[in-house]
C-alpha cells in the first residue's frame, strides 16, 4: 500500500507540474496578443507555491570506473605439431576429448620409413664398432713390433760396443725401429679416427630412433582437444601444427584498457568486476599489466587469472568488466537532483518552505549518484529531487513527499 500512495503521489506531481506549464505557455502567449493579462488572473503572489520532493544527502562509495569487453582464454594452451614429416597415420583422438600430459596419445605419423633408417643406423654402427675393434687389434699388433725393435735396438748398440756386430746391421736396427715407430702412431691415429666414427654411428642411430617413437605423440598438457587441424591420411608437416589443446581449469580474462588509464591500474590490487554472458564473476584482483603501451592503438592489455572457474566460462568467451580505477566513500545526491544553470551545477534545499539554491561542484558518479565536493552540503540535508526545474532562490514550496 504505501507504494501504491507513493506512485499516486508522482502521478499527481506529474499532472500538476504538466498542467502548471500548459498554463504558463497560455497566459504568456494570451499576454502577447493582447498585451496586457486577463484581468481576472490573479496577481503572481496569489499563485500556490511549488510542490516538491526531497531526498537527504547520503554517505556513500563513489567508484571511478571504465567499462570494456573481454576475451576469456586458456591460460595453458598448446598447439601440437608433427614431430617428423609423414602422413598422419592415425588420430587417437577427437575434439572436446580429455588429455593427461605425458599419458595420452594423441595421433601417430606413418613409422615405415624411419623404421627402415632405424635398421641401416644400427648397421652402420655395427660396422663400425667392427672398425674399432678391429683397429684396436691392429694397435696391439705393430705395438708388438715396436717393443721388439726397440729392445733390438739396444741390443745392436751393446753388442756394436763390443764390436761383435757392424755399422750397418746397427744401422738397419736403429731404422726398423724409427718404421714402427711411426706405424705406432699411424695405428693409433687410425683407432681414434675409428672411435670418432663409432660415437657419430651411435649418434645417427640414437636420432633415428628418437624419430621413429616421434612418430607417436603424446599430449604435453592436460586438458581438452579444442580443435583437429590436420585429419588421419593428410601430410602432416614437420613443426606444424596437427591439434590444439585447451587448459581450462585455469584461464585468463584479457582486456584493452585506454593508455589514459595506465597510471592508476595497480596489478594484484585494482579491482574488476566480471560477468561472462549470463554468469556474474563478481569481484576480482586484476593481476597483469603490460609493461608497454600499444603505439598504434594507445592501449594496454591486464589480465586477470581464475581457477576452475564455472563451466560456463570457457576461452573464446567475452567477458563485460568493470575496472574499478578509484574508489572512495563521499557525500552523494541522486544525479536528477542536479541542474546546470548559467553554466553552473546547482541544487535546491528548502528552508521554512521557501527553496534555496546551492551551487556545487561534482566529483564521481556512480550508480546514478553524484558525488558532492567541497562544504555546500552536508550529510542528512534534504534536496529537491522532484519539482526543482519550477523552482528559484526564493520559491515558495509545498513539501509532498520525501523519496526515502
Amino acid at each position: 500500500m504505501p507504494r501504491f500512495r507513493f506512485a499516486f503521489a508522482k502521478s499527481k506531481l506529474f499532472w500538476f507540474f504538466g498542467f502548471l506549464l500548459v498554463f504558463s505557455i497560455f497566459g504568456f502567449v494570451g499576454k502577447g496578443l493582447t498585451g496586457k493579462t486577463n484581468a481576472s488572473q490573479p496577481p503572481e503572489s496569489a499563485v500556490s507555491s511549488i510542490p516538491v520532493v526531497l531526498e537527504p544527502v547520503q554517505k556513500r562509495q563513489f567508484e571511478n570506473r571504465v567499462v570494456v569487453q573481454a576475451n576469456v582464454k586458456a591460460k595453458d594452451y598448446v598447439a601440437v605439431p608433427a614431430l617428423v614429416g609423414g602422413t598422419i597415420k592415425k588420430l587417437y583422438v577427437d575434439e572436446g576429448d580429455t588429455v593427461v600430459a605425458g599419458e595420452t596419445k594423441l595421433f601417430e605419423s606413418d613409422p615405415l620409413k624411419f623404421e627402415k633408417l632405424v635398421q641401416i643406423r644400427k648397421q652402420e654402427f655395427v660396422l663400425a664398432g667392427c672398425t674399432r675393434r678391429e683397429q684396436e687389434a691392429n694397435l696391439e699388433r705393430v705395438r708388438a713390433d715396436y717393443e721388439k725393435a726397440k729392445a733390438d735396438v739396444e741390443r745392436f748398440r751393446k753388442l756394436r760396443a763390443k764390436g761383435a756386430v757392424s755399422e750397418d746391421a746397427l744401422e738397419q736396427q736403429e731404422s726398423r725401429f724409427k718404421q714402427l715407430t711411426a706405424v705406432v702412431k699411424q695405428a693409433e691415429t687410425a683407432l681414434q679416427s675409428g672411435a670418432e666414427l663409432e660415437t657419430q654411428a651411435k649418434a645417427a642411430l640414437a636420432i633415428a630412433e628418437k624419430d621413429l617413437r616421434d612418430c607417436t605423440v603424446y599430449a604435453p598438457i592436460s586438458g581438452k582437444v579444442s580443435r583437429i587441424i590436420v585429419e588421419e591420411g593428410e601430410m602432416g608437416e614437420l613443426g606444424k601444427p596437427v591439434l590444439r589443446i585447451d587448459d581450462p581449469s585455469v584461464v585468463e580474462i584479457s582486456a584493452l584498457l585506454p593508455a589514459e588509464y595506465y597510471d592508476l591500474v595497480t596489478p594484484g590490487e585494482t579491482k574488476i568486476k566480471l560477468q561472462v554472458y549470463h554468469t556474474d564473476l563478481g569481484e576480482q584482483v586484476i593481476s597483469y599489466k603490460s609493461p608497454v603501451i600499444d603505439p598504434r592503438l594507445r592501449t594496454f592489455e591486464v589480465k586477470t587469472v581464475l581457477t576452475n572457474p564455472p563451466p560456463t566460462v570457457v576461452p573464446g568467451a567475452i567477458a563485460q568488466s568493470t575496472i574499478v580505477l578509484e574508489q572512495h566513500e563521499g557525500l552523494g545526491i541522486p544525479a536528477k537532483a542536479i541542474q546546470t544553470r548559467a553554466g553552473r551545477f546547482v541544487v535546491f534545499t528548502v528552508e521554512n518552505n521557501v527553496a534555496r539554491k546551492l551551487t556545487i561542484e561534482k566529483g564521481l558518479e556512480t550508480d546514478g549518484w553524484v558525488e558532492i565536493l567541497g562544504d555546500q552540503v552536508s550529510e542528512g540535508m534534504p534536496l529537491v529531487v522532484m519539482g526543482q526545474f519550477l523552482l528559484d532562490d526564493g520559491t515558495p514550496v509545498t513539501i509532498q513527499e520525501n523519496a526515502a
